[in-house]
């Protein structure tokens, strides 16, 4: 199912009060027997896991009773939140609805980042996307993508607000969650005044700021130190990279995480460690997913647009937060990157 139902946004543009109406009536007009399945991406982080979340629980109260949640790969919900409100709504994907009414997709940008439940697009009455991504491709039938949003979770609140659904403090941790993992605990550039505000919103609902921060930023297993230890220990500083700018990267493997007892999704966090290097505008960190197979996180503080870089690899993401699949050895892998970097300068 491409294109989109509500005539669509124009390009760059966020979504438009004829997308917010068809948005609306797609729940408002569900049947009570109806099934929806909501679906974020493959490795979920805090923004599509509370994002998804915390609409579910909307959903819920807004009645819809045969609701699943769900996510490609792996059913492992990373530790830093399992503790989510709505987390019973979560299913393995071999058992989420094969052909639901309605799919709601959280914080996907392109359909493969959907892995096998793509098919439930088509199988589906209706598919909704929420999306904050640049990179967006424009799948599914109705969209709400504003690429300004500093997470998809602000779009996420924007339809509850328009559905009529009141906050309460479940549905304000998951939004939280979403909007303080995305922005970097309020660290980075997406972080406006009406970001503030939004957190204000949530906040009033009697959530505690510092014991999910605890839960969410600063709790790890002491292998997953030791682990963060040895990979920094092999960090790469490159000052000519990026046409000065300068780079610096890592790696991970399988049996990086194997001595250290770790499970993948630890290294999500890794990347914090490594773009604080004050010689380089460009981080980026490759994590072995399979045999000659890497996930790669990027960042930039301003110099470059990791997205294009992500872009031309065959991913997406933001201007300073992308990232991409490379495949090969991880020389092969970060050598794609450099020979993208130049051309992917920003205007100074």
């Amino acid at each position: 199912m491409t294109g989109s139902a509500a005539g669509g946004s124009p390009a760059g543009a966020g979504p438009t009060d004829t997308d917010w109406a068809a948005a609306v009536a797609a729940v408002r007009e569900l049947p009570a027997t109806a099934r929806v399945l909501l679906i974020c991406h493959v490795n979920p982080d805090g923004d599509a896991l509370g994002s998804m979340l915390g609409f579910g629980l909307g959903l819920r109260r807004l009645g819809v009773r045969q609701l699943q949640a769900t996510f490609p790969g792996p059913p492992e919900v990373p530790e830093p939140f399992r503790w989510l409100p709505g987390s019973d709504l979560l299913v393995a994907p071999d058992d989420a609805y094969p052909d639901p009414d309605l799919v709601i997709c959280f914080d996907v940008a392109s359909e493969s980042r959907l892995g096998d439940l793509v098919d439930r697009l088509d199988k589906a009455g209706s598919a909704l996307v929420l999306d904050h991504h640049a990179s967006n491709t424009g799948f599914g039938g109705i969209h709400l993508v504003d690429r300004h949003a500093a997470a998809t979770s602000v779009v996420a609140l924007g339809l509850l607000d328009r559905l009529g659904v009141a906050l309460d403090a479940e549905i304000a941790a998951c939004l939280y969650v979403a909007l303080s993992t995305d922005t970097g605990s309020f660290r980075f550039e997406a972080t406006t005044p009406a970001v503030h505000e939004l957190a204000a919103r949530l906040l009033a609902t009697g959530i505690r700021p510092g014991e999910i921060s605890r839960k969410v930023f600063d709790t790890r297993p002491f292998g997953a130190v030791r682990l963060f230890g040895e990979v920094l220990g092999r960090a790469r500083l490159e000052p000519a990279a990026a046409a000065g700018r300068g780079l610096v990267w890592t790696y991970a493997t399988r049996a990086d995480l194997a001595r250290h007892d770790q499970p993948a999704y630890v290294l999500e966090a890794l990347i914090d460690s490594v773009r604080c290097t004050a010689e380089a505008d460009v981080s980026c960190v490759v994590k072995q997913a399979g045999d000659a197979e890497w996930a790669v996180s990027l960042r930039s503080k301003g110099a470059v647009d990791v997205s294009r870089v992500a872009m031309a690899l065959g991913g997406g993401g933001h201007r300073f937060a992308a990232g991409f699949t490379g495949r090969g050895t991880v020389d092969e892998v970060v050598e794609r990157i450099r020979a993208e970097l130049s051309g992917a300068l920003l205007p100074a």
